[in-house]
């Protein structure tokens, strides 16, 4: 398989964070490290504030109070969303599909800076990474769910982020699918991502994760895996 660009190692230190819904207080003073190469498995009850966390971490929801630190300092959330935006994305448990074929879907992704010969070495590229080569030409909107979650990786690998943010993403799936999506998760692992990944069955991720934490009553916990979560 050819190259592809693989992303630098991150490192983020989220602290403080806070965020409050009415007078119901979601989370507070929480404080989280997405790390290069590390995967962190978040769980936690349905409305516990993990989608809100996350969309938080990818720059994509404004939290009530908290500073990140990077490498070169600490800052408030605000001056960083435009970083968080391009180095931390984050991936819906239903990944939305651009109109047209899996290719269009990929090339999407790409700088317009690319020649046309760059851009399909590229998705030449991320298709055999991805087992995507059988239905490259395959309308995206008729896909299965674990080929709709191989797309939007693939997609999001080629942007480059520094770490991915899955919400959910083996929920539905068969056997063979979750395999496939382990799979390509671990690799972006190797590579050097931080990935952050939100489910409700630790069980499936205990070989993937390095982290367990688990969020409730508006704080994280850590714990080790295994043990009795929701």
């Amino acid at each position: 398989m050819a190259k592809v660009p693989s992303a630098p190692a991150i490192r983020l230190l989220y602290s403080g964070l806070s965020k409050r819904f009415g007078k119901r207080t979601l989370f507070a003073n929480l404080n989280l490290t997405l790390v290069g190469g590390q995967c962190i498995l978040l769980t936690g009850k349905n409305g516990s504030g993990k989608t809100t966390l996350m969309r938080i971490l990818a720059g994509l929801e404004q939290p009530d109070g908290g500073a990140i630190a990077t490498p070169s300092g600490a800052y408030s959330w605000r001056k960083l969303r435009n970083y968080l935006q391009r180095n931390v994305m984050y991936l819906h448990q239903q990944p939305y599909m651009f109109s047209g074929t899996v290719r269009h879907n990929l090339n999407y992704a790409l700088p317009r800076r690319l020649s046309r010969v760059e851009r399909q070495t590229q998705i030449q590229a991320i298709g055999a990474w991805a087992d995507l080569d059988a239905i490259m030409d395959n309308n995206a909107k008729s896909l299965s769910g674990g080929e709709c979650q191989r797309v939007a990786i693939a997609r999001a690998r080629l942007r480059q982020p520094q770490a991915l943010l899955l919400d959910e993403p083996t929920a539905n799936m068969d056997a063979s699918a979750r395999a496939r999506t382990l799979l390509l998760m671990q690799q972006l692992c190797q590579e050097g991502l931080a990935l952050l990944v939100s489910s409700h069955d630790p069980a499936l991720f205990a070989d993937t994760a390095s982290h367990f934490l688990h969020l409730e009553q508006a704080q994280l916990k850590a714990y080790e895996y295994p043990n009795e979560r929701t």
